[in-house]
């Protein structure tokens, strides 16, 4: 059976990818996404006015060890030895953004560390601040950026630089810093490649061969 997904064996069976045959590359990923949420919650967030304490550094930190257990999480993602985990935030007028960037020196991407610090982040936000937010949602998790490996480097098409999506919260952010080039930016990436998956990925992340 030709299934098409590297994936896959033969039989159509969920299999994790033998990548021992790829190179060791330097890696990197930026995925982003959002927890929208009432004004008056961000005017909260923004004044450190939550009962549950310090949201940035408690989401920040969930977020990196999340990356950290991605193997672990995604049956068909292979263990990475990271190199590097940045999160950060920014604020808007109803909603948290959140950008994650991750590297690594490895024969496989590492799009699924960068999304998965995202997505625990941003659940992280939610539980500091569901006692005074009811209507809060996650949204738009997406891979933003990459670039090493086979397929090179990839830029999600309109997503616009960091700096424009909100202030830091009490000016305690920073922008996650990529060599000129690199993918630490959505605006600094290199020209859209051929998907935001890899093959040898795990999961979602393979792509068609």
């Amino acid at each position: 059976m030709d299934t098409g997904f590297t994936h896959l064996d033969e039989a159509g069976r969920a299999r994790m990818v033998d990548v021992s045959g790829k190179p060791v590359t330097v890696r990197e990923a930026v995925a982003r996404g959002r927890v929208r949420m009432a004004p008056e919650t961000v005017r909260r967030l923004r004044a450190g006015d939550v009962p549950k304490g310090d949201v940035w550094a408690v989401a920040r930190v969930a977020g990196i060890m999340a990356a950290k257990e991605t193997g672990r999480l995604i049956p068909l993602c292979h263990p990475l030895p990271l190199d590097a985990v940045e999160v950060d935030f920014r604020l808007g007028e109803d909603a948290v953004e959140i950008q994650a960037v991750a590297r690594t020196a490895a024969r496989t991407g590492v799009e699924m560390e960068a999304l998965t610090a995202v997505a625990v982040a941003a659940l992280t936000i939610v539980d500091m601040c569901k006692a005074l937010d009811r209507t809060l949602v996650i949204e738009g998790v997406r891979l933003v950026a990459k670039r090493g490996g086979r397929s090179g480097e990839y830029r999600r098409p309109g997503e616009p630089a960091w700096a424009d999506l909100g202030s830091p919260p009490g000016g305690v952010g920073r922008d996650p810093q990529a060599p000129a080039g690199g993918a630490g930016d959505a605006s600094a990436a290199g020209p859209a490649g051929n998907g935001a998956g890899e093959e040898g990925r795990g999961g979602a992340c393979a792509s068609p061969s």
